[in-house]
């Protein structure tokens, strides 16, 4: 707990009922949704929330700021669910050694859980707000269509298309093979600095520090070397609530590198390509994600910072490629004063963004 507010607490959803809805993989990881309703009519629509790498459900749910979830139960949605994928921050299996990849994730997890979502919803419409990888694997699971029926889709961040900055392609190649081979690590964790001290984590956390001297958060400074190029990298400070950006080393947890090496071959190509072409388990699914973005018939509204210092202008650029093959059919929302992440975390969110994103559903949802 940091600053009074427990780790995966549900207190930021108040006056809904929560229930948990476990759910198995066919590879055999235990995964978790979770359901918020609000009233006694479910309505037509059901939302979604889907989180990113190293991320979990939390993002939707802080007690701190007007989050998502509650935001859409107070605006016309009464069913709002979230999800725990395996690149969860709530589960140890996505920091185990491996070569498990995103592929993992839409050929195992989307599967399973929409057929646990559908159990409980019916027939009805379901709309996802997604960030970052979750966002990136949905696209290709609609892509490789291992998920369909899909009535809207809110793309945060980045999609099909993924491209980081300069500082980041260097960071990408060189620094997953300097901390597996040199310094011996399997997975990075933005809370190192509370390891003991003159430790590999402890050192590593105090020189990435050296480089940060816009706040004394050393999980701050950490997760700015796992995912961007900036000071910070993932949002502004003026953007969060201070007790945000106390816990960030809690909202954003450790993941094992070979996710980094599968975002490496994306950056390389440009878009979502398939980790191993020859891993037999994925046969079915398409070796470039992208050369089947014709097949994506679920509206899209692509959405991020106008300072987004993680992705750049992925979502800028993956908006005109699927328009050009579907016109009419998708939207692009560019968020002036944010970045990366504050557009889901930010202590203004709920006044800049969500309104943005209530607009695209509810047009949806007709």
């Amino acid at each position: 707990m940091r600053d009074g507010i427990a780790r995966h607490t549900w207190e930021g959803v108040r006056d809904a009922r929560v229930s948990t809805h476990p759910f198995t993989t066919a590879d055999g990881l235990a995964l978790n949704l979770t359901r918020f309703r609000r009233g006694e009519g479910e309505g037509d629509d059901v939302v979604l929330l889907m989180h990113g790498l190293t991320a979990s459900s939390d993002l939707f749910i802080m007690p701190e700021h007007y989050n998502m979830a509650t935001y859409l139960l107070d605006h016309g949605f009464p069913d709002v669910w979230a999800v725990d994928l395996r690149i969860s921050s709530r589960y140890p299996y996505n920091t185990e050694p491996g070569d498990s990849s995103l592929d993992d994730v839409v050929h195992y997890d989307h599967p399973a859980m929409l057929a646990e979502l559908r159990r409980h919803v019916g027939e009805r419409r379901i709309h996802v707000v997604a960030h970052c990888m979750g966002s990136t694997a949905l696209s290709m699971s609609l892509a490789a269509g291992t998920v369909t029926g899909i009535t809207s889709m809110v793309a945060q961040s980045v999609g099909l298309v993924v491209k980081v900055p300069g500082w980041s392609r260097w960071k990408i190649e060189f620094a997953p093979p300097l901390l597996e081979h040199v310094l011996g690590m399997s997975a990075i964790d933005p809370r190192m600095g509370n390891s003991a001290r003159f430790t590999r984590s402890w050192a590593l956390s105090k020189l990435v520090s050296l480089a940060h001297p816009e706040c004394d958060n050393s999980a701050c400074h950490l997760v700015s070397l796992m995912w961007g190029a900036g000071w910070p990298a993932l949002y502004s400070h003026a953007n969060l609530e201070p007790e945000t950006h106390d816990r960030i080393g809690d909202l954003l947890g450790p993941t094992g590198l070979h996710y980094y090496r599968h975002i490496r071959k994306m950056v390389r190509a440009g878009h979502a390509v398939k980790y191993a072409t020859d891993d037999r388990r994925h046969a079915a699914l398409p070796d470039d994600y992208l050369a089947h973005a014709a097949d994506i018939s679920t509206p899209i509204l692509f959405m991020t910072g106008q300072d987004n210092h993680v992705f750049g202008d992925s979502n800028v650029i993956g908006h005109q490629k699927l328009t050009q093959l579907a016109p009419d059919r998708h939207e692009l929302a560019v968020l002036p004063g944010y970045g990366y992440l504050d557009p889901i975390i930010g202590k203004r969110a709920h006044l800049d963004v969500f309104p943005r994103i209530l607009d695209f559903l509810q047009r949806q949802a007709v």
